[in-house]
């Protein structure tokens, strides 16, 4: 079982993280400051109301910047003050739906918002190590597969796909060209599907099941059937930071991973929405047939065999358990407790688990 991450290495290290506002950003931000690390923000302004970001004050714990990573040379300013050691780079249009809503905003903001953070720690000295999270979605998805490793080809029929696929190839070119040479690890991160207390995203699982059930509406689903990797937030945060770890003395260990459960701990909706329901006590569901809406790939599994060889990242709580702390969180939140003390809460037992 890997250890959770230290905070001996942590401790006083410049971490430049994107994306701050949201979900799993609040929740690293937390984590970072937990562990003693020196974190610096930049994103837009929260995307949903309420948001973790504002419920936890996730704002007292780092130095925060409002800032568009679509426009060129805005991130210059800002990495050249903060002059990071570790960057992880979360900032995106995160949603596959609203892809298809808002193509332009979502290929601009993926692509040219990685390419422009890339471009601006080409001009600093002193960065170890870069991770630039993607998508489990980032390969090519032409049918049913066994599992998908790093080594799969990537592609992407929906824009969101496409362009964290873009995301991934603009990477290895500035490794490749520019910071390789430098001495930068850089690397990517492919998560499987997150969840965990405090998300509110539209068109995702358990928060549009939050909505319906806690204003008495049945929950729509359309596609019952389709199978994703499902993980709490925590596994892939801890693998990121465990990846962080190993990369600051091992840059040759630099590329690309995934991050997921095994392949027989994958889940349909259907089963994650059963144990949400049971977990939470109530709740009425509408199953379709799976035809409505955009396209969407059916059956999604990552192979997670590197993550697990070369970085000694294994998942700790079983989906089981993964689906009832986020149950409780929510449940626990509508009681009023505060937020900050359920991802306390969360991150203590996380932390604990096989020490």
């Amino acid at each position: 079982m890997v250890m959770p991450p230290t905070d001996s290495f942590w401790r006083g290290k410049r971490v430049l993280l994107t994306g701050h506002t949201g979900f799993k950003g609040s929740w690293l931000s937390l984590w970072l400051a937990r562990l003693g690390a020196r974190v610096t923000g930049v994103a837009l302004p929260p995307a949903t109301e309420p948001n973790l970001y504002h419920l936890a004050h996730v704002d007292k714990t780092l130095d925060s910047y409002y800032c568009d990573i679509r426009v060129e040379k805005a991130l210059v300013p800002i990495v050249r003050t903060v002059l990071p050691e570790i960057v992880i780079h979360l900032a995106a249009q995160p949603l596959v739906r609203a892809s298809y809503r808002a193509p332009i905003e979502t290929l601009t903001t993926n692509i040219m918002g990685t390419t422009h953070l890339l471009e601006a720690l080409r001009a600093i000295e002193g960065v170890r190590v870069v991770v630039i999270v993607t998508t489990d979605k980032v390969y090519k998805n032409s049918g049913p597969s066994d599992s998908f490793s790093e080594n799969d080809a990537l592609g992407g029929n929906d824009p969101y796909s496409a362009s964290k696929a873009a995301c991934e190839i603009v990477t290895d070119c500035y490794r490749a060209s520019f910071l390789g040479d430098r001495a930068v690890a850089v690397a990517t991160a492919r998560a499987g599907n997150v969840i965990g207390g405090g998300d509110w995203s539209a068109d995702r699982l358990i928060p549009d099941a939050i909505r319906a059930w806690s204003s008495g509406h049945t929950l729509q689903v359309r596609r019952p059937n389709a199978v994703r990797p499902w993980q709490h937030v925590l596994e892939p945060l801890s693998g990121y930071m465990s990846l962080v770890e190993k990369l600051w003395d091992n840059q040759p260990l630099a590329g690309a991973y995934n991050f997921g459960p095994p392949a027989h701990e994958t889940a349909t909706v259907r089963e994650v929405l059963e144990l949400a329901r049971a977990a939470y006590g109530h709740g009425e569901v509408a199953y379709g047939d799976g035809n409505e809406g955009p396209h969407e790939a059916e059956s999604l599994i990552l192979d997670v065999e590197k993550a697990r060889t070369l970085l000694e990242v294994t998942p700790k709580w079983r989906l089981a358990a993964a689906v009832e702390r986020t149950m409780q969180w929510y449940g626990g939140q509508a009681e009023g407790q505060s937020a900050r003390m359920l991802c306390e809460a969360d991150m203590a037992a996380y932390q604990s688990v096989g020490v």
